[in-house]
């Protein structure tokens, strides 16, 4: 008897199997609870970000006042007045203050400014002033101010008694520190330096109230500054007595030899 054959072909079909080559994104729970977490962070910036820009627009905790707590001598009060409408935006818990300090210190005269908040609608203010010791006209530039710190700041000040300092970029502070030196050792002969300039090569020039221009050269560890201004001031008195028997006006005193020093009259 003849047997009946079956289709090889068609063997595992009864199984109802159908082979897959991976998962599907939703049939992964970790990456779904992964993206749910990226957009909860997300939807809560957004959500904190426009809360803040509604506090901000909202009249609540308005800013009433702004305190000066420093006395100020250079700034004025319509200078603060129309920075700070400027900067101090939003209310009571929003306004940026460093935003308003950095305005603040871009006054003239103004060294360093400090703000904090004033319960329950105020800022408090703090200046500090530069003071200003002298004038400053660097090698190539405009002429500035040099505070009583040694540093150089832009402002204007119709003051004339100031000396006036010159230098190269940078040297402020050491010409104010010399200039104390100068002003202590000249007082003992009544007189005071009215100009101090330091050249490229280091020389200083000293010039006097009396018009005298004192040439002091570089300073040297054999020959300090110091030391040929002392003999000046040590041989002022007969010096000047000198020029007036002559009926002469001492013009340029030149202080840079080592034992003595040289006079030459003014051109006038």
């Amino acid at each position: 008897m003849a047997k009946a054959r079956g289709n090889p072909a068609g063997k595992g079909r009864g199984n109802g199997r159908v082979e897959n080559g991976g998962e599907g994104f939703w049939d992964r729970p970790m990456l779904i609870n992964l993206l749910a977490d990226v957009l909860l962070l997300a939807g809560g910036v957004l959500l904190a970000w426009a809360g803040a820009l509604a506090l901000q627009r909202l009249p609540v905790f308005p800013l009433k006042q702004l305190v000066v707590a420093t006395p100020l001598d250079q700034v004025s009060r319509a200078q603060i007045e129309q920075t700070a409408r400027n900067v101090l935006t939003g209310n009571f818990f929003t306004v940026n203050l460093e935003t308003a300090q950095a305005a603040f210190e871009r006054m003239p005269w103004v060294r360093s400014a400090s703000l904090r908040r004033s319960w329950p609608d105020g800022i408090e203010l703090e200046i500090e002033e530069h003071v200003a010791a002298a004038r400053w006209t660097p090698k190539e530039g405009e002429s500035q101010l040099v505070s009583a710190r040694g540093e150089v700041f832009a402002a204007t000040l119709s003051d004339k008694g100031l000396p006036a300092f010159a230098g190269p970029e940078g040297s402020a502070g050491r010409v104010l520190a010399r200039y104390r030196e100068f002003d202590d050792s000249l007082a003992a002969i009544g007189r005071k330096p009215v100009a101090v300039h330091l050249s490229a090569r280091e020389a200083w020039q000293i010039k006097l109230d009396d018009g005298v221009l004192l040439e002091l050269g570089r300073d040297q560890p054999k020959h300090p500054l110091l030391d040929r201004l002392n003999r000046f001031t040590t041989h002022y008195a007969a010096v000047s007595s000198s020029a007036r028997n002559r009926l002469q006006t001492i013009g340029v005193v030149d202080m840079r030899y080592p034992n003595g020093f040289a006079l030459r009259a003014s051109k006038s």
